[in-house]
């Protein structure tokens, strides 16, 4: 059984903006010994044997083809920006 005490649960508490009271922080530290029991049980678990996979189904990705559905209208853009050249929107440099 792993344990967590009151003064490590209060520091992530601490960490994640929580305000807790005395009554929650007993309930957190319970929920987080349960959780921390059970990934102490799925390491114990022998996954030598296990091939590793992208996903756990046999899915395949639905391709279409790509084709464009709107006009180009870069150059209305364009006119409207304060600065541009070469088809590029020009920016003042933010980094010295």
């Amino acid at each position: 059984m792993s344990s967590i005490d009151q003064k490590q649960l209060q520091k992530v508490a601490r960490l994640a903006r929580l305000a807790m009271g005395e009554e929650q922080l007993e309930t957190q530290r319970l929920q987080f010994e349960r959780l921390l029991d059970f990934v102490a049980a799925v390491q114990q678990v022998d996954t030598s044997q296990v091939e590793p996979m992208a996903h756990p189904l046999e899915a395949v990705q639905r391709l279409r083809e790509d084709q464009v559905t709107e006009a180009d209208q870069r150059d209305a853009f364009q006119t409207l920006a304060p600065d541009v050249a070469d088809g590029f929107y020009r920016v003042p440099k933010v980094i010295q």
